[in-house]
């Protein structure tokens, strides 16, 4: 029995997977092993939590099914955001007022971590900064995303409320009321996870794949784990960064998958201006796109109910020509033919926010479930607030997204 689910996460091409990626060293175990962490799962949720723990002086081991970055990284679109899924006045609806000011805050805060961090570590990527418009839709019309505005510049963001004649007349963009926010993150997942994995290997950390984690002992003195290859991991603790591969054990209440679809246009930096800001709706589902550092532009959306991987499949077709038809209607002069398209399946929580911390009824144990658009974002918390539960210094949000919260 293995200790995840395992799901085919995502078909189709990223831009991301065609660039060369100097490889990370791995290998499979021979004899048992041993270390301060395990952290099952090697994307970029794995790739931060093993950074920090070993920026703290632990050893960790990380093991992966498949190998590094293989699961959904390289599906992301890489709109790294501070703002959620759940608008702040609707998040106030349903957490209230405080945690909801709590969370957005703290999603900020990660993301500005994420972002020197990579920096501090001369993490090449393709990071830059970006604005955000964040368009009037279907969840949000105009008299909302006016309140919404407010919401947030009282929590302490730094927005505007720009009119739908200054997004068309000055982005390009179909005439609609906007939100524009600052302090964004683009990047390549692939080459931003890479970086901070290699930076674990580099402090210790040793990488074990394709290697399956088929049995998990907790107990109070430690974790025991047993490979498909043989040997048994032993740690003091362990960490599951498996993604939207469910740990066997792990609550799941709110919790549900979903399929997003996505492309990426030729390159047409004439057309599309560098510093042009990440795009999003206030929709359910919503669009969502952004530049790449080539000039295409990144589009998904269309997000649908997870049923099966076959079923996922066969709608890339359909789901990329209304995306295309879609974005066309957003940036009219644009050519939406694409030269990527692919999905991919991400989790969702009833409040858009991430579950961190120990699994009740697992000693020792615990575990990062990203929901909703905000997964890099959310990894990086995660990150940091796994390191505060490892070495007993604690997390002042950790309540926040803890598993026996009330969504």
């Amino acid at each position: 029995m293995t200790a995840t689910h395992g799901k085919d996460l995502r078909t189709g091409r990223s831009p991301w997977m065609s660039r060369p990626l100097r490889a990370l060293p791995q290998s499979v175990p021979k004899r048992d092993l041993k270390a301060d962490v395990i952290v099952v799962g090697a994307g970029i949720s794995g790739a931060l939590v093993a950074d920090l723990l070993t920026d703290a002086g632990l050893t960790v081991i990380l093991f992966d099914r498949r190998g590094p970055l293989l699961g959904s990284t390289p599906a992301s679109t890489a709109l790294l955001q501070y703002e959620i899924d759940t608008p702040l006045t609707l998040l106030t609806e349903a957490i209230g007022r405080e945690r909801a000011e709590r969370v957005w805050r703290r999603s900020k805060l990660a993301l500005e971590a994420l972002h020197e961090r990579a920096r501090h570590l001369a993490i090449s990527a393709d990071i830059s900064t970006r604005d955000t418009l964040y368009l009037a839709g279907d969840l949000l019309g105009p008299e909302a995303l006016a309140l919404e505005a407010e919401a947030r510049r009282r929590a302490g963001f730094e927005v505007s409320l720009v009119k739908p004649s200054v997004v068309a007349g000055q982005y390009g963009l179909e005439a609609r009321a906007a939100i524009l926010g600052h302090g964004n993150v683009a990047a390549d997942p692939r080459r931003l996870a890479a970086g901070f994995l290699r930076n674990a290997l580099t402090n210790g950390a040793r990488l074990y794949a394709p290697v399956e984690v088929v049995g998990v002992e907790s107990h109070s003195r430690g974790v025991t784990v047993t490979t498909d290859v043989g040997p048994v991991a032993r740690a003091d603790h362990l960490v599951f960064a498996t993604g939207y591969e469910l740990p066997v054990g792990v609550p799941r209440k709110g919790h549900r998958i979903v399929s997003t679809f996505c492309l990426a246009t030729k390159p047409q930096p004439r057309t599309v201006p560098k510093a042009m800001p990440f795009v999003w709706e206030a929709s359910e589902p919503y669009l969502y796109l952004r530049r790449d550092q080539d000039g295409r532009i990144i589009c998904g959306g269309e997000d649908e109910e997870f049923a099966d991987e076959e079923r996922r499949d066969a709608m890339l077709h359909d789901k990329v020509a209304v995306i295309r038809d879609k974005l066309g209607r957003l940036m009219p002069g644009i050519d939406t033919a694409p030269d990527y398209a692919w999905c991919g399946s991400f989790g969702a929580s009833p409040t858009g926010t991430p579950s961190i911390g120990a699994v009740p009824g697992m000693a020792n144990c615990s575990c990062v479930l990203g929901y909703g658009g905000n997964g890099i974002t959310f990894s990086m918390m995660a990150a940091q607030i796994i390191r505060g539960l490892v070495t007993g210094t604690g997390d002042p949000d950790a309540d926040l997204f803890s598993f026996r919260r009330r969504f």
